[in-house]
Order: C-alpha cells, then structure tokens, then sequence
C-alpha cells in the first residue's frame, strides 16, 4: 500500500488536479466516492468532477441538526451540475437513545458528548457511505486547522481502511475564493456573513475578522480537539 500512495501523490504532484482525480477514477472505477459537505472546497471539487465529467459518486451527510441554506445549496448544485448527490442520515433509534439519556444538546456539557454525537450523526453515516469503496475523495486542506497540518495530498486512512484523496490539500483559502468566484459557483451564503467553515447548527457561529476559519466549529473547545472523528490524523504510511 506504501508503493500506491506514493505513486498516487506523485501523479497528482505531476498532473493538474482535474487530469488526476479522473485518473484515480478510472483506476478505481465505481470505488471511488466524494463526501461534500457543500463547503467552499467542495464546491469547487464538485465543479472539477462535473466539468470533466469524472465518474465519482457523491454523498453527503445530513445530521438532523443542518443550516437550512445547506439543504437549498444542496438542491441549487444538483440542478446547476445535473447531477445526484446521495444523502445519508444518522440511524434514529441511536439518535433517539442518546437524546433521551443526555439531552438534545449534549455537545455542550462535555467533549465526550460532543464525540459522541458527532459519533451517531457523522461517523456511522460516513462508515455506511463509504462502504465497498476504496477511493475516498475530500476537501481538507492543511490551512484549515491545526489538526490538519500533517496533510498529504494521498493518504491511507487507516479507521475506514481505504485510499483518502486530498486534492485541494495544499489550496490556500484565497485560492479557493478566486476559484469560486471567477467561475461564478453557487456556494453558501453564511460565508458571506462571517462562517467561514459551516458545520451543524448549534455547534457553528460566525467569526470575527482575523480569527482562525475554523475558529466558529465547537468554539468551547481548544483547537486540538476540534474533529468530529470523520477525519482523524492517519498513522504514517
């Protein structure tokens, strides 16, 4: 496997990022998703993916708990794009359990109840939409947070045993913007309204000028601990 994330980071760091992303598909052809959150990065892989007409299944997570302009976001680039994005929710007996054991806003009283509703609104989804994939395909860029510093462009994710592609890894933020808005992409409109990076609802808000982008996710907690365990430090290849 260290031979394959090797030669992987090396294709993307000789091709262009659009030539890479359909060479992974084509290797890996009907193994290879793309999880959106319909954030500013995944905006712009989304247009990537559909411009080239790249065969990758796109998923996103619904958490019960979601901005209304994400829902909207989502229906907009669907039609814009003409393309399916497949929806996955928590299970609602695991849901329905916790909030009556610690309440329906339990992220706030502990980090462990914040995990753990992270855990059944995020991290079984995710295990079900990335099931008999091999290619897992993202927007993480290092920039974002301390917890992503370490980023590779092509990764072994070791909790969900496949190949994670981060093509946007080494995008700064301004780079990102000027992709959206030279081609005119739909994105949210809370960025425009001091979210920078929009998660749940109870757990985002908006951010002064100058703060950290990540600095609104779980802004009780301290950055070392703001991952919701989708995306996890990887062991080293």
């Amino acid at each position: 496997m260290n031979e394959t994330i090797n030669q992987l980071n090396q294709l993307f760091a000789g091709k262009s990022t659009v030539e890479a992303l359909a060479h992974v598909a084509g290797r890996y052809h009907g193994k290879v998703a793309f999880s959106t959150s319909l954030g500013a990065e995944d905006q712009v892989i989304t247009d990537m993916l559909a411009a080239a007409r790249v065969p990758v299944r796109i998923f996103t997570l619904d958490t019960g708990r979601m901005f209304p302009e994400i829902y909207d976001l989502l229906v907009i680039t669907e039609k814009k794009y003409n393309l399916h994005i497949d929806v996955y929710f928590p299970e609602a007996g695991a849901v329905e359990k916790m909030v009556r054991s610690k309440g329906i806003n339990l992220f706030y009283d502990s980090i462990e109840n914040r995990k753990l509703c992270c855990q059944h609104r995020k991290t079984e989804p995710l295990k079900r939409a990335l099931s008999g994939m091999e290619v897992w395909i993202t927007g993480l860029r290092r920039e974002q947070s301390v917890t992503r510093s370490g980023l590779r462009t092509v990764e072994w994710d070791e909790t969900n045993r496949l190949i994670k592609v981060n093509p946007l890894m080494d995008w700064t933020n301004n780079r990102v913007w000027e992709y959206i808005h030279s081609l005119k992409l739909p994105y949210n409109p809370l960025h425009d309204k001091g979210y920078p990076s929009v998660g749940c609802q109870p757990c985002t808000r908006a951010v002064r000028s100058g703060e950290d982008i990540r600095s609104g996710r779980w802004w009780w907690e301290i950055p070392e601990n703001k991952e919701c365990g989708i995306h996890v430090a990887n062991k080293k290849d």
